[in-house]
């Protein structure tokens, strides 16, 4: 057995140890029938579909896109979405992430985040001695001194993004002159360097109103230009103005401010995204449902009810349950630890019958995987492992 483009170069004696069903959920060649559930299994021509999709309306609007790899954790789809995409490189929120991407041969990493523990900024300044370019956001005037010093330890750069708060209420300084005061000390650290902006709009991405999601965007980009034209007085130009998800990529990408998107989701969709409409009123169709929770049908004592091995541990829940995909006889309607419920009035599902679940929430539906089984024509093609999973530090 072998592992496609495994990050982690496991040696070929260690891939044939690998037993489906313990180890891993399915191999190479086996049939889509056979592969054990639940597991996350992607559809490779929808996946790469849509990486082509998002990287054609990049090149249109003349901007970057920075793939935002928090959302798959995945160093083989992300070089994925270099090859078919045109991505510029990955953004992700922990360094831990970042130094998987690093390692996995990703040259442009940002971490879109503030790194404030001692320890994380000593590992965030170890990375470009891992060959690629190296970014953070900032918030804090504070925090310029703290990655300077690190910096400076190992004799490495680190590139610095000033985050403005530009609506979600999170992290981010106001806009003005705050964003001047950090930008300056910046560009007057040793071993660092002022790269830019980053301005996400992380609160209005799943506003299902096409206007609703203007409006917001509108003002956010207001804010940014105005931060920006404030920078060029003090001769301090950006590289880097980055923002922009699934919900709002058009928005950015064809403000005239932005320059590069920071999106995720569009890879994989799932069913929140899935809810959001464009400007005609009618859910957003451009990118393909390409991430599936497989899961199998394991009891059906109740003659209207079907009960499946998808439940809580292998998803999560927090925007809304998955949907059946393909199915409009069967509905899943709850779940516990362990058991996804299925309504079934017809009483048409049967034991072992292998379901496709749209996830409510990709990004920490994945978080719960170690590997992508990814399909096409009925046979596996790829075992992908989930690169950074469990680098939360």
């Amino acid at each position: 057995m072998t592992i496609h483009n495994s990050p982690e170069n496991l040696c070929e004696s260690l891939h044939e140890s690998l037993e489906v069903g313990y180890d891993v959920p399915a191999v190479v060649g086996m049939d889509e029938a056979d592969i054990q559930t639940p597991c996350l299994v992607i559809d490779l021509d929808a996946l790469e579909k849509n990486i082509c999709t998002m990287g054609q309306y990049a090149k249109e609007m003349g901007v970057r896109h920075r793939v935002h790899g928090k959302m798959h954790k995945s160093v083989d789809i992300a070089l994925l979405q270099e090859k078919l995409g045109n991505s510029c490189g990955v953004c992700c929120q922990k360094v831990s992430e970042a130094e998987v991407f690093a390692r996995g041969g990703i040259k442009d990493v940002l971490v879109s985040n503030q790194v404030r523990d001692p320890a994380k900024i000593d590992r965030l300044a170890r990375l470009p001695k891992l060959g690629a370019r190296t970014l953070c956001c900032v918030d804090d005037i504070d925090n310029v001194a703290e990655l300077s010093a690190a910096a400076q330890k190992h004799g490495t750069q680190i590139e610095c993004l000033v985050e403005i708060d530009c609506g979600a209420g999170r992290c981010g300084v106001e806009a003005g002159q705050p964003v001047v005061d950090i930008a300056v000390a910046i560009n007057a650290a040793p071993n660092l360097k002022f790269a830019g902006i980053q301005a996400y709009q992380g609160a209005m991405q799943h506003m299902e109103g096409f206007e609703d999601r203007k409006a917001k965007i509108e003002i956010a980009v207001a804010i940014v230009a105005r931060s920006i034209a404030m920078l060029k007085d003090k001769n301090l130009e950006c590289d880097i103005v980055g923002g922009g998800g699934t919900g709002s990529y058009y928005f950015e990408g064809t403000s005239g401010v932005f320059n590069e998107l920071q999106c995720g989701s569009y890879a994989f969709m799932d069913a929140d995204y899935q809810r959001i409409k464009d400007e005609n009123g009618n859910k957003i169709s451009e990118f393909e449902n390409a991430l599936f929770i497989l899961t199998s049908v394991m009891s059906h004592t109740k003659a209207d009810k079907a009960i499946c091995d998808a439940g809580l541990k292998a998803q999560s829940v927090d925007s809304g349950l998955p949907y059946i995909f393909g199915r409009d006889d069967v509905e899943y309607i709850k779940c516990s630890d362990e058991h996804g419920v299925i309504s079934d009035p017809n009483g048409a599902l049967k034991i072992n019958e292998k379901l496709k679940l749209v996830p409510g929430h990709c990004d920490p539906t994945c978080n719960v995987h170690d590997y992508y089984v990814g399909v096409r024509n009925g046979k596996v093609e790829v075992l992908w492992p989930v690169s950074a999973r469990g680098k939360a530090y």
